[in-house]
């Protein structure tokens, strides 16, 4: 039976909301309504169809308007050759023309007239004419049949327009629920709109999913997989075509969940996708540092990547380099009035970011291209939580700097609401011309160093081999690890020899997957760990620092901690930067640092704590090194935690690595070592970490050599190392006593404006006067071991209650099989020189006697079974004595 008159019209009034958000084109919707409605109908309930847009879209309601007007605007005689061709058709198959057809037939030449109709209007600007859309919008070829491309009685087309009757009324009586908006400037009133009818499409579109596809994904999760990539979205440029948007790519290099780009399609205008290089602008202030050489190299690799996916859906990627007229400063915003005069765009829409000094640079670009008449708008997507939107209202400042304050901040101040993830388009519109940029490989991110005989050094090789630096590839990882390690993440993400975290921290950085989209798969996996979730509320809480604390990546917070006595040694520096520390741990992890980019977290912490108490290096060296070398440099992240490992941060790390004892934890076979630190592998478990304590025959055997085949240990007393970075620290605390709380012992730090005026309830015009006030100082959080330290200065680590290292896994069996191999070695060796004193004798004594040689012993020397170079030839006694 076909649907009611009711029905056909609840059926096109959800095909109109798929068209007002760009999921549905207009051409597509009016040959829609020609094949529910018939042709008399349409030509007398179109008119009233669309004359809701008149108000909440004039754009869309002219060329659907238009269309109408073109098509209705045929003659008679074009009429009358449509009629003349379908009774040719009837001739040649009867079948159309059979009695128990009925109405049903006619209604069929009426569709067939008005798709030939259509087509014949339409020409080449609309979609092929052997393509057609289900209801939902989403596209399928289908061959040509005699009874049009639109025949309202075809089986599959009754069925997809029952379900979504069904789920329509389903969504009866229900209050569409208004998502939050994304743009940090404010949406108008008809995006709005939309996205009501975005959340109430998902909501319809709940019954349709199939419960048996991908058994591991969450009901959500499914439910975003089944419609990516399956919406066509946009308009090819037609000659009365609205001016084009210019989108700005940053930090957002994906398709998905990308708010800035799901708005340029709802403007319904060609949309022109730019990316500007301005190494000035992206290396920020001081010594920041925001761009190494491997982010840079990723970077690089990464557009590469996110052109292919633009020109799978119809678009490219257009590059420009920063630059400037006369003596004017290389700056992004010559880049975009250029491009703004050179297009006629009159909208440039891009994500926001929150780095002090790029915020600066966005916040000059959309003043000046107001000032112009531009329209500008900076989405939110970042980070979970618009970090200039946090307050510490309602929560108070004691805590500041912990993950946990930081949340409850957020509780007590929502702001707005996560929202749902976006799904890609299937197409974007195009222009009718193209800017002309510069190649990729002009902008000189992956720029190799050459030798003086010409040759060019690769130094990213391995970085290349170790990562899939594509969108697809970001999604890839994120499903493997819900799928595996998503489950031993909680007990077990500090282990370096197994692949229990996520390795998405490239992919965030990048934004080749958005935090919300992260967000929603890890709630939608089976396995929910809790600390995975607070990753990225440390995320978070970082971006909120650094915007409190603008100086963040070089001055250190705590003033005492300034005056520091540090180490100056650069061999150190340069050993622990090549992994050549004699400490097989640290050395395995600076050397995988090196060759891919990247390493855990728990890793992190390894080779921090080194560097700042056992080493006594400035932790500002380590985050220069950082920033250099991992593919997932986060100014704001990488200066949080160097900062806390630095004793200067807002928190204290309340631990400190031992570089051996933590081995014993995360790597507790050795494999990771042996996997990075080859010349170790042979050996075994109970002194891979330790070779130092090795007994020398199982060094020669293993053809280890300290100083020549590995290094030697930098530095040998390690608590002796450990006591002279508390006594330095009590030193300089009990010198600024103005800076540490006599009550609490805590360390005070003085506050920004900002939190001050929060603080003491002051409207924003009162900043000024907190400024020229006195400086607030507010006590943080402090390690109770310097807190113990302060009373007594001259005590050693060992001999403090609150010592802060941690020991690790520490096996008794471990420590008794050292002893013995040790007391087994020197027992050998003992044997080993008496029996060859013995025959050195006894050779001498026959030669003084003129004797001939003594024949040789009954057992021979031999090799023992794992032997490798001449040191290990022990004689035959000895060893069946050791039987």
């Amino acid at each position: 039976m076909p649907p009611s008159a009711a029905g056909d019209q609840v059926l096109l009034r959800q095909m109109l909301r798929e068209v007002l958000v760009g999921r549905e084109d207009p051409e597509g919707f009016f040959a829609m309504c020609v094949s529910v409605l018939g042709h008399q109908d349409t030509r007398s309930q179109f008119p009233s169809l669309i004359k809701p847009l008149s108000t909440a879209n004039t754009r869309l309601h002219s060329v659907l308007s238009s269309i109408y007007q073109q098509y209705f605007s045929k003659t008679e005689e074009d009429e009358l050759e449509v009629a003349l061709a379908l009774s040719l058709m009837e001739m040649k198959d009867p079948e159309l023309s059979k009695p128990n057809q009925g109405s049903e037939a006619s209604q069929s030449e009426v569709n067939q007239s008005s798709s030939v109709q259509l087509n014949s209007v339409f020409g080449s600007r609309g979609r092929n004419s052997t393509q057609t859309e289900d209801v939902h919008g989403r596209g399928k070829n289908i061959p040509p049949t005699k009874t049009g491309a639109w025949n309202r009685n075809s089986p599959q087309q009754m069925t997809r327009k029952t379900e979504l009757q069904k789920s329509i009324d389903r969504s009866d009586g229900q209050t569409p629920v208004i998502d939050p908006t994304l743009c940090v400037t404010g949406l108008s009133a008809s995006n709005i709109k939309q996205d009501t009818v975005n959340k109430s499409d998902q909501n319809m579109e709940k019954g349709d999913l199939n419960q048996s596809e991908k058994p591991k994904c969450s009901r959500n999760r499914r439910q975003r997989r089944k419609g990516t990539a399956q919406h066509p979205v946009g308009l090819p440029c037609s000659p009365s075509a609205a001016p084009p948007v210019l989108l700005w790519f940053r930090k957002d290099l994906r398709l998905c969940d990308n708010p800035a780009l799901t708005g340029s399609l709802q403007l319904g205008a060609p949309v022109i996708p730019v990316f500007i290089w301005s190494p000035e602008e992206e290396e920020g202030p001081g010594v920041t540092v925001a761009m190494g050489g491997a982010c840079k190299y990723w970077l690089h690799q990464a557009l590469s990547c996110f052109c292919k996916s633009l020109e799978h859906i119809g678009s490219h990627l257009t590059f420009f380099k920063a630059s400037g007229d006369g003596d004017e400063v290389e700056s992004s915003l010559h880049v975009v009035k250029q491009l703004v005069k050179a297009t006629g765009a009159r909208t440039v829409l891009a994500n926001a970011l929150y780095e002090p000094w790029l915020k600066e640079r966005d916040d000059a670009v959309v003043s000046a291209l107001q000032r112009e008449g531009v329209e500008c708008k900076m989405f939110h997507s970042y980070c979970l939580r618009d970090p200039y939107s946090v307050s510490t209202e309602g929560v108070g400042l004691r805590g500041i700097g912990s993950v946990s304050h930081f949340m409850n901040c957020c509780k007590q101040n929502p702001g707005s609401a996560v929202g749902v993830p976006l799904e890609a388009p299937a197409s974007l519109p195009t222009p009718a011309n193209w800017p002309q940029g510069v190649p990729l490989d002009t902008l000189g991110l992956a720029r190799m160093p050459r030798r003086k005989d010409g040759t060019v050094i690769n130094w990213a090789a391995n970085i290349h081999k170790s990562w899939d630096f594509s969108e697809e590839g970001a999604h890839a990882r994120l499903n493997d690890f819900l799928h595996d390690g998503v489950y031993r993440y909680e007990k077990e993400s500090g282990r370096a020899d197994a692949p229990n975290t996520s390795c998405l921290s490239p992919y965030l950085h990048f934004g080749q997957l958005s935090p919300r989209w992260l967000l929603w798969d890890a709630k939608g996996a089976r396995c929910r760990p809790p600390k995975f979730q607070r990753k990225l509320a440390w995320r978070d809480l970082a971006y909120w620092q650094l915007t409190l604390f603008p100086d963040l990546p070089w001055e250190s917070l705590r003033p005492p901690y300034k005056a520091l006595r540090w180490s100056t040694d650069r061999g150190h520096l340069k050993a622990w930067q090549r992994g050549k520390t004699g400490y097989p741990l640290v050395d395995a992890a600076m050397r995988q640092l090196w060759l891919t980019g990247w390493f855990n977290n728990y890793m992190r912490h390894v080779v921090a704590s080194f560097l700042i108490a056992y080493l006594h290096l400035p932790w500002q060296e380590g985050y220069r090194w950082f920033q250099d070398t991992l593919v997932d440099a986060d100014v704001a992240i990488d200066a949080m935690m160097w900062q806390n490992g630095g004793m200067c941060g807002l928190d204290h790390w309340n631990f400190v690595m031992h570089p051996v004892d933590a081995a014993l934890t995360c790597d507790p076979c050795g494999s990771y070592v042996r996997k990075w630190c080859p010349e170790l592998a042979v050996l075994p478990d109970e002194f891979v970490h330790k070779p130092w304590k090795c007994p020398a025959s199982m060094l020669r055997r293993g053809g280890v050599v300290f100083g020549q085949t590995y290094p030697e240990r930098i530095v040998t007393d390690l608590e002796e190392r450990r006591s002279q970075s508390l006594q330095d620290v009590a030193l300089v605390r009990k010198e600024f006593g103005q800076y540490v709380d006599k009550r609490s012992g805590c360390d005070l730090v003085p506050l920004p404006p900002c939190l001050v005026t929060e603080a003491l309830g002051l409207s924003p015009r009162d900043g000024a006067v907190v400024k020229e006030g006195k400086q607030f100082l507010l006590p943080v959080i402090t390690r109770m071991e310097f807190k113990h330290q302060l009373e007594d200065p001259d005590a050693d680590a060992a001999s403090n209650p609150y010592n802060a290292v941690l020991k690790g896994y520490v096996s008794r069996k471990r420590d008794e099989t050292i002893a013995f191999l040790n007391e087994r070695d020197f027992t050998a060796s003992v044997m080993y020189e008496g029996t060859q004193r013995r025959e050195r004798l006894e050779r001498d004594y026959r030669r003084m006697e003129g004797l001939p040689p003594s024949p040789s012993p009954r057992g021979r020397a031999r090799r023992t079974p794992t032997a490798k170079d001449r040191f290990s030839i022990v004689p035959g006694g000895v060893v069946s004595s050791l039987k």
